[in-house]
């Protein structure tokens, strides 16, 4: 993982990185999910295909998940010890906004009741949902330096947003910059 940009916010930091998400070394991942929670293609496939059927398993348990919200799993075989599968928004969606937002948020708050220092997020909605990847990295960026704002003793200390492409890492770090 390359570490691009680092930004200290309250008692945590953020950070953007270039690499593989699926090997983040963090206490949790955040799966760009759909709602049924199925994991064929995507960020979601390659969390499964790395951490194992178990995951998938644990997500059909789990069920329907509105938009904006999350579900935890276990790790698997991953690094990370839980995946919390964020549901954002496609492009479009004029409550779009609002909801990648609350997806932020959402995966924050369940971090942060388990008990977690660390979590690692892609750009959620920017694939194959086609949420416009510039407005990603800005909601993403924003929620998450807020979320540290407003929750100093909390455990969650540390956010990373992994990319996998230099033009949405980019647009990360600059969010990033703009928010701090």
């Amino acid at each position: 993982m390359q570490v691009l940009a680092q930004q200290p916010v309250g008692q945590g930091v953020i950070r953007v990185l270039r690499g593989d998400l699926t090997l983040a070394e963090t206490d949790a991942i955040v799966n760009a999910a759909n709602s049924q929670l199925q994991h064929g293609g995507g960020v979601a496939a390659a969390i499964v295909r790395r951490g194992g059927a178990v995951i998938q398993d644990e997500s059909d348990a789990a069920g329907f998940v509105p938009e904006g919200e999350v579900a935890v799993t276990g790790g698997g075989k991953l690094r990370a010890r839980y995946v919390i599968h964020a549901v954002g928004p496609r492009g479009g969606d004029p409550a779009g906004d609002e909801k990648l937002a609350r997806a932020v948020r959402s995966a924050l708050d369940a971090a942060e009741r388990l008990g977690l220092s660390s979590l690692s997020f892609p750009a959620i909605s920017s694939g194959i949902f086609g949420f416009p990847k510039d407005r990603c990295a800005y909601l993403l960026t924003r929620t998450a330096v807020t979320y540290l704002r407003e929750h100093p003793e909390g455990p969650v200390r540390q956010v990373d947003f992994v990319l996998w492409d230099d033009e949405t890492a980019g647009l990360f770090q600059q969010a990033l910059a703009e928010a701090s």
